[in-house]
């Protein structure tokens, strides 16, 4: 593929510059390539999901939880931001200090002006006031272990519209899977699954995602799971998507909950379901 077909019309190619996705010289290598493609290839899952926010409003107020170098943040902004003329935001949340600055001085050189960067964890952002009270998209992108759990409990106070989850590192659940396998293989043989310690790992991140997905089913959004790019470019490629559409709750509360008890996870119910949907269902 020639270079020209990896950047989208209209990008910044002083942006892909500081982002060292390309090199100074204008060139692109194997390595950024394959993390442009990447990036790009979210927009695409991305974009419309704005598209439908401004059908409902006229300006949108997006979350990119561990946002690191701001990749995403700077090509959502460079793509689609930059040519609005309203309140429309971007609000970068990362723990590391330096990237934050780093964010900062790059958002103001471009002249981004709606883009903000804040050096708060997930928990702080829930409560910070310098974020709104309500937004509209809640992104994370390769969050680690519970930073996308952490990033789905901010999206569901802040009454999100969308979320778009790109999990990372899961080790919570295949750390219970471990704790409770002895009891788990005397019960039957549904523990077998996760018996040997890849198998615990590999299971352990499948089913974080799953209970994930029951969990947004169970505070009424629709999901759908699929693959950001191809295993050749990221082993990390699993897409989560969810649209608030009020749907009833009731049913994945109940899955959720049946899903724990069976694989003796009970200890995790404070993880996925609030006290209220532990002890009864709603809608």
């Amino acid at each position: 593929m020639s270079e020209k077909h990896d950047i989208r019309p209209g990008q910044s190619i002083e942006l892909l510059k500081e982002l060292h996705i390309l090199t100074r010289d204008g060139q692109l290598n194997q390595d950024s390539r394959r993390k442009l493609k990447q990036v790009n290839h979210l927009y695409q899952f991305i974009e419309p999901l704005l598209q439908e926010v401004l059908q409902e409003r006229s300006d949108i107020r997006l979350v990119d939880h561990g946002a690191g170098k701001s990749y995403l943040g700077f090509i959502l902004y460079d793509l689609f931001f930059k040519t609005r003329s309203d309140e429309s935001r971007i609000y970068g949340i990362e723990t590391r200090d330096e990237l934050v600055k780093k964010s900062r001085e790059l958002a103001a050189r471009l002249n981004f002006p709606g883009m903000s960067f804040y050096n708060l964890s997930v928990a702080e952002a829930t409560e910070s006031a310098a974020l709104p009270e309500t937004v509209d998209v809640v992104t994370a992108l390769h969050a680690c272990d519970i930073a996308t759990d952490d990033a789905i409990a901010f999206a569901l106070k802040k009454k999100a519209h969308f979320l778009v989850l790109v999990p990372c590192c899961q080790a919570e659940v295949a750390a219970a899977l471990r704790r409770t396998k002895a009891a788990a293989l005397a019960r039957g043989p549904l523990a077998e699954i996760w018996r040997h310690s890849l198998h615990t790992r590999e299971f352990g991140s499948h089913l974080t995602n799953v209970l994930r997905c029951l969990q947004l089913q169970a505070h009424g959004y629709q999901v759908s799971v699929t693959e950001l790019v191809g295993w050749e470019h990221s082993m990390k490629n699993e897409l989560i998507i969810a649209r608030f559409k009020d749907l009833p709750r009731r049913h994945p509360q109940e899955r959720l909950r049946e899903l724990l008890g069976t694989l003796g996870l009970e200890e995790l119910e404070g993880r996925f379901l609030t006290p209220e949907q532990g002890r009864i269902g709603t809608n």
